[in-house]
């Protein structure tokens, strides 16, 4: 794995797990923050996006983002421990 694979799964992985914190925690992180991780791991992952607009958690280390081009993503970490983002129609 490269040394930049390694960073985004870092990252991204911290991100979705809100820094290992107590779910009721995370809740209180703000939408901005999210917002903001979420734009950088779509972006790390060289999909197009521009800003997330609005993200919505599905569940523990998987969302839903609507990017300000119309893009929707679902990232995820998957069975592997990757960070996956997924191209939504």
């Amino acid at each position: 794995m490269s040394r930049l694979e390694n960073s985004l799964v870092l990252v991204a992985a911290t991100m979705l797990s809100g820094a290992g914190t107590p779910l009721a925690a995370q809740e209180t992180r703000s939408d901005a923050t999210v917002v903001k991780d979420l734009t950088a791991v779509i972006a790390l992952q060289g999909q197009p996006c521009g800003q997330v607009v609005s993200a919505t958690q599905q569940r523990e280390n998987d969302y839903l983002a609507t990017c300000q081009n119309g893009n929707r993503y679902r990232i995820f970490v998957n069975e592997d421990s990757r960070v996956v983002v997924e191209k939504l129609d």
